[in-house]
């Protein structure tokens, strides 16, 4: 299923269509004094709660920029964990402020459901993952495979595309919570589990025996992730843009959670216009001036975001590839603050 609802339903069920929606958001924030961040169930590097609730991952991270940029402080912010199959609903029912959950842009989620994409704080691609002991090594090979994933997802329209272009049949196995679908696979009721290369890295470390299992080479779409808003509240979403914009640009101009401090005594005119200690950015979407600086003493700069969750460093030891910077080979780029 690709997404949810029809733009039809979208309008009878919540009041609003495709360019409508429950604008000021940003003043129902102030009043209630935290964002409200709809988050995955638990994706190692993304969003992912430890045993005493406490989250980290890329997506979080976004979360709590944004909240320091609205209120001073990266803690001023709760998570909603959410299933892929709710999660829209959770956004435009306004039970969550802004969606941060591995999620993908395409055209019918960004015009037919009420919502717009802020930005692509993670460049993906679906994948599959198998057990070494089927000894493939393409996805090619997996003619009457059953494959596991999640309901509500992009994956199963990939999936079908995939198998339907190479003339293989498969069986869909299906389930709501990514959990479920990695308790599946693990207990050998699907021969495959796909899902985006990251979630596959990230889910592969609670398997039995992770290294019993292999990520095949094959990249079969494109899965840009970012964060998600209302449609109708440009005020918001200009504040959700401009923080993915200024983490990019503050890791482009050297500026890190270490050194931000410093840096506002720059003469250099893009870091003064970053850091709010030039020009008035910040009344222009309703912030302190200082805005981009408190995201960025709370999260560091993308890269930093990037190398503390999911870098070579990490259990998941993901490589920059697309998602270094531009001006290093990636996708990664951002307008600048002028």
């Amino acid at each position: 299923m690709k997404h949810l609802f029809t733009a039809a339903v979208v309008t009878a069920a919540f009041g609003f269509g495709a360019v409508g929606a429950q604008a000021a958001t940003l003043d129902d924030v102030k009043a209630k004094g935290f964002v409200q961040c709809g988050v995955s169930q638990g994706l190692p590097g993304f969003s992912n709660p430890d045993d005493q609730g406490n989250w980290t991952g890329i997506d979080v991270d976004y979360c709590r920029a944004l909240a320091a940029a609205v209120f001073g402080s990266g803690d001023s912010v709760k998570f909603t964990p959410l299933s892929a199959k709710e999660r829209f609903t959770a956004l435009q029912t306004g039970e969550v402020d802004i969606l941060s959950r591995n999620t993908t842009w395409t055209m019918g989620r960004d015009t037919s459901l009420g919502l717009n994409f802020a930005g692509v704080t993670y460049y993906d691609g679906q994948g599959f993952m198998v057990r070494k002991s089927l000894g493939v090594t393409s996805a090619l090979e997996l003619e009457g495979a059953s494959v596991c994933t999640n309901t509500g997802t992009t994956t199963e329209l990939n999936v079908a595309d995939y198998f339907r272009t190479n003339n293989m049949s498969y069986e869909i196995v299906a389930f709501e919570k990514a959990d479920e679908v990695v308790g599946a696979y693990d207990a050998g009721r699907c021969d495959v589990y796909t899902t985006d290369a990251s979630g596959l890295y990230a889910q592969r470390l609670k398997l039995t025996n992770p290294d019993d299992h292999v990520v095949l080479p094959e990249i079969i779409s494109k899965e840009p992730l970012g964060p998600v808003v209302r449609q109708g509240d440009d005020q918001w979403f200009n504040i959700a843009k401009w923080v993915y914009f200024a983490l990019i640009n503050a890791e482009e101009l050297g500026v890190t959670k270490a050194n931000v401090g410093d840096m506002m005594g720059s003469d250099n005119p893009s870091i003064k216009r970053l850091l709010g200690s030039e020009g008035a950015f910040g009344e222009a979407i309703g912030l302190g001036n200082d805005w981009a600086a408190n995201a960025i003493k709370a999260v560091g700069n993308y890269g930093e975001m990037f190398d503390a969750n999911v870098g070579p460093d990490t259990p998941l030891g993901i490589a920059r590839g697309q998602n270094a910077l531009w001006s290093k080979g990636g996708l990664q780029y951002a307008p600048p603050i002028r």
